[in-house]
């Protein structure tokens, strides 16, 4: 079905208006619903759809204009709006009452659900927009009269019941709704550097730290003389030749002891008892 987005008057808005409606977009289309409840799916309901939705959708769009200039065309928000009306169309009993006070909530969660999911580069919690919306809504209500200045922190806070912490992250969530590129240059000079440069990196210095507090005990456990031809190996960076011979034992012994010690060593700091004590024993 294709979405008329002129706001033209229909020939069922004509039927439009009580004196104590709220809104003049609200036609009364009470027989409409009624006869759709009794039509099955097939070409004439959707005719009667059709018109229900050219009815209502003046309505649907005073709502979407409620949320112009929040970096969104006026005519994309009419759209989803518009999706929204159907939605409530397809959804609406009439025994519910006035599709008005059944519309107005779906269209607008409509709305709101399109900014949340589609508006954010980046994922903002929930808590975090609410308070950006009424960061919003508190600033333009203390900058309503011409020439006010620019609302403080703790201006706002006042305004709107909150800390002054909640608003300074609903200011900052003011901007979010795009991403600053990684790439951006964040200096004008000539030894400029981007956002980038700024982000740490994991250490792999910590990993050494683990890995050697881990391995500390199973070392302790470890034969005097096991201990020692490892530090020879690893730490005075001695070849297995020069060990074999400050003990008097062949090169391939030397190989053996190294490799064991290292077997156990590592079993322990691992967790493995069990492994340890058959490595030992090889």
């Amino acid at each position: 079905m294709l979405i008329d987005m002129s706001t033209s008057t229909s020939g069922t808005q004509a039927r439009t208006t009580a004196p104590t409606r709220r809104h003049d977009d609200a036609p009364d289309t009470a027989d409409l619903f009624a006869r759709l409840a009794t039509l099955e799916d097939g070409p004439e309901r959707e005719a009667v759809r059709d018109e229900l939705v050219t009815a209502w959708l003046p309505m649907a769009h005073r709502i979407a204009g409620r949320f112009r200039d929040r970096g969104e065309s006026i005519e994309d928000l009419r759209q989803v709006a518009a999706l929204g009306l159907v939605k409530a169309i397809d959804r609406f009993a009439p025994e519910r009452g006035a599709f008005e006070s059944y519309a107005v909530p779906t269209i607008t969660g409509e709305v709101k659900r399109h900014f949340r999911d589609r508006m954010w580069a980046l994922r903002v919690p929930r808590r975090i927009q609410e308070l950006r919306n009424k960061v919003r809504v508190a600033r333009r209500e203390l900058t309503q009269t011409p020439g006010s200045p620019e609302p403080s922190t703790a201006d706002i806070a006042a305004h709107t019941g909150l800390t002054e912490d909640e608003v300074n992250s609903g200011l900052e969530a003011l901007d979010s709704f795009s991403t600053l590129s990684l790439d951006a240059e964040l200096s004008g000079d000539e030894d400029g550097y981007s956002l980038a440069d700024t982000l740490g990196a994991a250490d792999s210095a910590y990993d050494v730290v683990i890995d050697r507090e881990a391995a500390k005990e199973g070392l302790r456990r470890l034969p005097e003389r096991d201990r020692a031809i490892l530090y020879l190996r690893y730490f005075e960076d001695m070849t297995q030749s020069r060990i074999a011979d400050r003990f008097g034992i062949s090169q391939m012994h030397v190989s053996r002891l190294i490799s064991r010690s290292c077997a156990r060593v590592r079993a322990e700091a691992l967790g493995q008892a069990g492994s340890s004590g058959r490595a030992a024993a090889a």
